[in-house]
């Protein structure tokens, strides 16, 4: 959930890691810190701050020179935010700098073996164990160094390490946290994230869990945690430095809100076959009878990626008549789930780190399930462990609340709906129909942008509210459930989803003026029993505000929204609540881009 940044070459380093964790900022914190070896006296010199970056660039002196050094922006996991619990992490001696993404679940007891030796911890961290262990070790390499600390520790780790007698190098290590190498030119980069990395270079190494490198100005080399070295060979990412620019919005999310049409348009591209009315999915690795074989899809993620899910099996289920559904990662892998050899089981992440996923999936490897991946970054840990997949070709998601990712990965869903009901049962001529639905998304995208002005009035209306109610039937239902989560996380409005269908069975004791209700009411065959719904919360008094595909005579505000075929009006419906919230949170002056207590990419539990 932290960022790490890190270099070695031949420039200035304290600019390059600054810049870098400017470019981390995203991910959420709450201090940070850098890390550089003096060329002249081979020591490790460090600053720390609680706060933003800007406060740790002020505190850097003018003269902190190197042309190594590691960085890192934290989230605190133990111990509260203070410069003292900021990363790097030195040992006594201030010869050993550690920064670490994760948690060590056996923290406390190697705490306590090390204070009986006479360790004095300075911070009240998990990584300090980490700092003291290397300090300790007896190896001579590095390397060694390193490697004879990580067999100790449990839990989640990326880790980058300085050492003043090796003033030559920086190691790294993976498990369960993202560490990525960018190779330069006589010069070496290591991010948690290439968003710190693409503005110097578009080569990189992402490694496996269990997997260290030695990174040296003019080469770098990769092994496993016991010692035997690994194949590395660069990819190149398609993402630019100013895929990170925010391109002349006042945050990123209203950027990428406002680049959806656009993103839906590529993850179509080059995949629509309408010589036989599918779509190309090459990298799913499966074949048609294998895909016939299919007997149940199983979908898998964690909060935005899990409602994408829910309407990625109701997606499948309508036009693949495949059971489908979709479940939180964090719950499938502790309730020790049945695995059936002829269930599907798709993985969704729009980092393709996320550690509940990544968890799950690998259980699922260990017991011999077939699984897909659904995620956006190209190389990612869960994209390398999946048997398959798709990518979503939604570009860098900035904002830590996902909008176009979602998007994207709603239509991602659809294309591998459609592909595996057209391997089945469904008619050409349905497979036709998709098709246009999808080629008419980008424009109809564009069309519901065009009515910010109108939502920002209607967030301007509803903004004092304390709670909102959010409800749907089936195709709605995962609408409402992603736009109450979208209005909690930027907005900090309580907000609760519920189907529309159960608002009798409790929640109507919740109706009253002062509590609004977003209803979702697609123009389907439950248009008529979605009226009824609201007739019940007008008779309670209840202000309602509809997103319909035309004029809802009982709601007091309707969001129309272009009508496309029924199975994807979901991926429309959400579009305008996205902006609902932003404009909501805008009226309420709430750090849009970065929400308390959140962080874009969640690598631990």
């Amino acid at each position: 959930m932290c960022g790490i940044v890190g270099y070695i070459g031949r420039r200035e380093v304290a600019p390059l890691l600054l810049e870098g964790l400017q470019r981390l900022e995203y991910r959420g914190y709450d201090s940070a810190g850098i890390a550089v070896t003096s060329p002249k006296t081979g020591t490790l010199k460090t600053v720390k701050a609680k706060g933003r970056v800007r406060d740790l660039e002020a505190k850097v002196p003018a003269r902190f020179k190197g042309t190594t050094g590691i960085a890192h922006t934290r989230w605190a996991t133990h111990g509260a935010p203070s410069d003292v619990n900021a990363h790097p992490h030195l040992d006594a001696e201030g010869k050993v700098a550690v920064v670490h993404n994760g948690i060590i679940d056996n923290a406390a007891d190697l705490r306590r073996k090390l204070e009986a030796d006479g360790v004095e911890f300075l911070s009240e961290t998990d990584t300090e164990v980490l700092v003291h262990l290397i300090a300790r070790s007896t190896a001579e390499k590095l390397e060694d160094k390193v490697r004879e600390t990580v067999r100790l520790i449990e839990g989640t780790y990326g880790i980058a390490v300085l050492h003043a007698d090796f003033p030559d190098r920086i190691v790294v290590a993976r498990n369960g946290s993202p560490v990525v190498l960018g190779i330069g030119e006589k010069e070496m980069f290591v991010a948690s994230d290439i968003a710190a990395l693409v503005a110097h270079t578009r080569q990189i190494v992402t490694l496996d869990d269990g997997e260290m490198a030695t990174l040296k100005a003019d080469d770098f080399r990769t092994y496993t945690t016991e010692g035997t070295r690994t194949t590395a060979e660069p990819t190149t990412v398609e993402w630019e430095a100013a895929s990170y620019d925010m391109g002349g919005h006042d945050t990123y999310m209203h950027k990428e809100i406002h680049e959806q049409a656009e993103a839906v348009d590529r993850v179509l591209r080059g995949r629509i076959d309408d010589r036989f009315s599918t779509v190309h999915l090459g990298g799913l690795n499966l074949d048609a009878r294998e895909a016939r074989r299919i007997r149940r899809v199983k979908i898998l993620g964690c909060g935005t990626s899990y409602h994408a899910g829910m309407i990625g099996a109701q997606m499948i289920e309508e036009l693949a008549r495949i059971p489908a559904d979709a479940e939180p990662a964090s719950e499938f892998r502790y309730r020790n789930a049945v695995v059936d050899p002829d269930t599907l089981y798709v993985a969704v992440s729009q980092s393709g780190e996320t550690y509940d996923v990544l968890a799950a999936v690998q259980e699922l490897k260990r017991k011999g399930a077939r699984v897909l991946g659904v995620v956006n970054v190209v190389g990612s840990a869960i994209a390398r462990e999946a048997d398959g997949g798709v990518y979503v070709h939604a570009g860098p998601e900035v904002c830590v609340v996902s909008t176009k990712c979602f998007t994207n990965t709603t239509v991602a869903f659809a294309l591998l709906a459609l592909h595996l009901g057209r391997t089945r049962d469904l008619s050409v001529r349905d497979g036709k129909r998709i098709i246009e639905g999808l080629r008419r998304l980008p424009a109809q995208i564009s069309e519901m942008l065009e009515q910010e002005e109108e939502i920002k009035k209607l967030a301007l209306e509803y903004a004092e509210a304390r709670s909102m109610l959010f409800i749907g039937r089936v195709r709605g239902y995962p609408v409402a459930r992603e736009a109450s989560l979208k209005l909690k996380e930027v907005s900090y409005i309580h907000a609760e989803a519920y189907p529309a269908s159960e608002l009798k069975h409790g929640p109507l004791a919740l109706i009253e003026p002062a509590l609004p209700t977003v209803a979702i009411v697609p123009d389907d065959d439950l248009l008529e029993k979605n009226r009824a719904a609201m007739e019940e919360i007008k008779a309670r008094s209840g202000r309602i505000v509809a997103v319909a595909h035309q004029e809802q005579e009982k709601a007091d505000h309707t969001i129309v929204v272009p009508k496309n075929e029924d199975e994807l009006d979901p991926i429309l419906m959400g579009i305008p609540l996205q902006l609902l919230a932003y404009h909501t949170a805008l009226a309420l002056g709430r750090d849009i881009d970065k929400p308390r207590n959140l962080a874009k990419s969640v690598t631990v539990e």
